[in-house]
């Protein structure tokens, strides 16, 4: 069956938005082979995260099980992503189709499954619909795919729990030494870090209960960073840029922008003369966005960190318009 203007559109929009977010520097983009599905793509870094998508526009619900089916049953993906027209009748069919599949191997894939609505109206003739139905998905689409499977489901809350530990520095230091070396004791790595081990070992529970580490152990014991740990990481290294004036042209990289303020991030709201350390530090306290760049800053001045650089490929070409 020959695909509409509008199916088109919606499947380019979709590998359109992701290579757009990996120029934010947190992860490369590679398109992927289509196969049986209407797009494929790849999220790298020290992971490789595959996408696929398939996008329900033209035929009726009867197609909804084919193509969940499709999606579902490829086993090597971290994201099955589902485009579809707002009607009520789809909605329906896509209920009775995803419940069936409850009592069934498949139940445990469902999770991975990522369902955006396009409303029924859209042309993809006229260029206003065309914009404002891209930018509702880029919307949906970073918030939530990108920051499950990119960020490793990192959260507003998440930012503000870490940014409000009262001892700069510190919890990246941690992060960045168990990523690197991990983590065989409290008394080993206070001792290899030179800090206070009473301090080392609250900080370590900490970044345990936000979910930046994870142990065997319920009660802790060899830590390792999990995946919103490591985007914190990456996060905090392109903020250094920042702080740097190194971030992209101009010191500004709109696509990170945007994912930060997803996270309730609002770094260019700190200008980069901000004094950050020291008993004149110009720090609201009340502001996580301040004292995660007072983490960053400080972290950047211990030289305690390994920053890693932006993650850049080639993207594949793509163009909607």
């Amino acid at each position: 069956m020959a695909t509409s203007l509008e199916h088109e559109f919606l499947s380019e929009a979709a590998l359109r938005i992701m290579e757009s977010a990996s120029r934010s520097g947190l992860f490369g983009y590679t398109e992927g082979q289509r196969k049986l599905f209407d797009f494929s793509c790849d999220l790298k870094k020290d992971w490789s995260k595959v996408v696929v998508g398939q996008t329900l526009w033209q035929h009726g619900g009867d197609g909804i099980d084919k193509d969940l089916r499709t999606l579902l049953n490829e086993r090597d993906v971290s994201a099955a992503v589902y485009i579809a027209r707002h009607e009520s009748r789809l909605r329906a069919r896509f209920a009775e189709v995803t419940q069936s599949y409850l009592d069934t191997p498949m139940r445990d894939r469902l999770s991975r499954l990522r369902v955006f609505w396009v409303p029924a109206d859209f042309k993809a003739d006229n260029e206003g619909t065309k914009k404002s139905t891209y930018d509702f998905l880029r919307t949906e689409i970073t918030k939530d795919l990108l920051m499950h499977v990119a960020l490793g489901g990192l959260t507003p809350q998440d930012v503000k729990r870490f940014a409000a530990s009262r001892r700069p520095g510190l919890p990246l230091t941690i992060l960045s030494h168990v990523k690197a070396y991990g983590y065989l004791s409290h008394k080993h790595t206070a001792k290899a870090l030179d800090v206070n081990l009473n301090a080392l070992r609250s900080e370590t529970e900490r970044l345990f209960i936000i979910g930046f580490m994870e142990s065997e152990s319920l009660q802790g014991g060899i830590y390792q960073v999990t995946d919103s740990g490591n985007a914190m990481l990456d996060i905090c290294s392109r903020l250094r840029d920042y702080l740097h004036g190194n971030l992209g042209q101009d010191n500004r990289n709109a696509e990170f922008e945007h994912i930060c303020s997803l996270l309730g991030i609002d770094y260019p709201s700190i200008p980069t003369t901000a004094r950050l350390l020291g008993k004149d530090a110009e720090v609201d306290l009340q502001d996580p966005t301040a004292l995660l760049l007072q983490h960053v800053a400080q972290a950047d001045q211990d030289g305690s960190v390994h920053w890693s650089a932006p993650y850049f490929t080639l993207p594949a070409a793509s163009t909607l318009f």
